[in-house]
């Protein structure tokens, strides 16, 4: 046995210890953002008025350097099976938590890739209650509005709508129906997982005209002072080091960076009404995360409930293919962020969603867990969201299976936050990817980083240089290969994994989006 096995097991036996201590197993809430960035919530620097959200961090721990798959469904898969890349064999969060006597509730957005095992995965057959549309996105209000199940039937809009808030709008019908579920389970006396992967802020940027109106005129200012107001709030907040500087702003397929002053009075008319849309979303966001807390916390259970925030991957900078510049509160607009807001998400980091780059895979992450978190925490220590399974599988005292159908499951490729949440050190990873598929991957051992940017390897030294501005490939050759022999060493020691990532093929009648 290796002395890192040991180290693993005695952490792993101390922090035991210090649960039984603290009395019943827990309750989990694993709350998703979609599309938000590292900087847009107010916690993590933004404008954007997120007071729950706000609320949290103040009373329990943010990660600075929480990492995700940088894409809706690679993060979905990867953070649901605890494994980076997996296979057949995948073993589904929900359903080992259920088989440890947690009642599973599911309310929100569900998207996988190819690989995994959606007879284990899907929520409907790894959740006791599930409320949930499948596919990348859809419209926010009744307009054509998507297909959701509830458990294994596929609803009507008018059954939907009956049982939700007037007027409809998706995020407000995804926390109605998990409120629904807390409350019927409330006296089972059985601890809950309650999984809430919300859409919003997800293009079409489709925003409630009350949410809309708050932030009117806060973004007239333009793209470069929200910028830079957000990374003054992240050095102040302690996030980030005084020494850190930004990458310059860029566009993409034709979402050119222009500085603001030099924006036609036209353009910066829909560029305002982008920001205000997805600011609006986000703040609606928080107000129904509160809802949530607000009845945990009437149930007498937040002190012993661990609540997890993040975001599947960072801002929206890929234009959508409909050129629809209707208002974002008519419910027919269908429109998503320039990749300027895109970068904007992402401050002080580089690029966004997809890209292996931190402004695509770094994100925010709140733990709140009164039973266990000092509050006002800052951990500058790497979190990955595959650590999820192990930790949730501590904390619920389950055990992950060695098989799956005669066949070995997949190592788990995390690990427990447990003693981070202790304010203790743990080993670190062995390897970490994120980046969408190959094209975009990131490698990253300790400080360093490898990755593909325009069909080009780069590297950097994230201790030094976590904005990536300083590409040391040409300069350190061995270690750039070294990165390369770690990632096809492990992917060679996992034979079961796929060559090239792929979307699962939507539900029978869903609307495939």
């Amino acid at each position: 046995m290796t002395p890192k096995s040991l180290l693993l097991i005695f952490v792993f036996v101390v922090s035991l210890a210090d649960l039984s201590s603290a009395g019943e197993r827990p309750n989990i809430v694993l709350i998703i953002g979609d599309d938000i960035g590292f900087a847009d919530i107010g916690c993590f620097g933004a404008e954007i008025e997120t007071p729950n959200l706000d609320k949290l961090a103040a009373n329990g721990m943010r990660f600075s350097q929480g990492y995700n798959m940088a894409k809706c469904n690679p993060t979905r898969s990867s953070m649901l099976t605890g494994t980076l890349l997996g296979g057949p064999e995948c073993q589904s969060m929900g359903g080992l938590l259920r088989d440890a006597g947690y009642t599973t509730l599911y309310s929100g957005k569900e998207h996988f890739d190819s690989w995994v095992p959606l007879e284990r995965l899907t929520a409907m057959n790894s959740f006791d209650k599930s409320f949930c549309h499948y596919g990348g996105c859809g419209n926010f209000f009744s307009y054509e509005p998507v297909e959701i199940y509830l458990n294994n039937k596929l609803l009507t809009q008018k059954e939907i709508e009956a049982g939700t808030s007037k007027p409809y709008y998706k995020t407000n019908a995804y926390t109605d129906a998990a409120l629904g579920f807390l409350k019927e389970i409330k006296d089972e006396g059985n601890p809950f997982f309650l999984y809430l992967p919300y859409e919003s802020a997800h293009y079409p940027l489709q925003a409630l005209p009350e949410d809309y109106e708050k932030f009117e005129k806060l973004y007239d200012v333009g793209w470069d002072v929200i910028r830079e107001n957000r990374f003054k709030k992240q050095k102040e907040m302690g996030l980030i080091a005084e020494s850190v500087v930004m990458p310059p702003l860029v566009g993409v397929r034709g979402d050119v960076y222009q500085p603001w002053e030099e924006v036609s009075e036209e353009d910066k008319k829909r560029r305002i009404e982008e920001a205000v849309g997805f600011a609006a979303m986000v703040h609606c966001l928080d107000r129904n995360i509160g809802r949530i807390v607000d009845e945990i916390e009437a149930q007498g259970e937040l002190d012993n409930t661990l609540i997890l925030f993040l975001s599947d991957n960072g801002g929206c900078g890929i234009p959508g293919k409909t050129k629809n510049w209707l208002h974002p509160t008519d419910p027919k607009s269908w429109r998503s962020p320039h990749a300027v807001w895109g970068m904007v998400s992402g401050t002080p980091f580089r690029r966004f969603k997809q890209a292996g780059h931190e402004g695509g895979a770094r994100t925010h992450l709140l733990a709140h867990w009164p039973a266990m978190i000092k509050p006002n925490q800052i951990c500058h220590e790497i979190a990955h969201l595959v650590d999820f399974m192990p930790t949730f599988l501590e904390i619920a005292e389950a055990e992950y299976p060695k098989t799956q159908d005669s066949k070995s499951t997949p190592e788990l490729d995390g690990l427990s936050l447990v003693p981070l949440f202790e304010g203790k050190k743990r080993p670190e990873h062995e390897i970490l990817i994120t980046g969408w598929t190959e094209n975009k991957r990131a490698i990253r051992q300790g400080d360093w980083k490898l990755v593909k940017e325009d069909k080009d390897w780069k590297l950097f030294n994230m201790a030094n240089d976590p904005t990536e501005l300083n590409d040391l490939a040409k300069q350190m050759p061995e270690k750039v290969e070294s990165l390369h022999k770690a990632y096809a060493d492990w992917r060679n020691a996992r034979p079961y994994l796929p060559e090239k990532q792929k979307t699962q093929p939507p539900y029978v009648g869903s609307d495939g989006v």
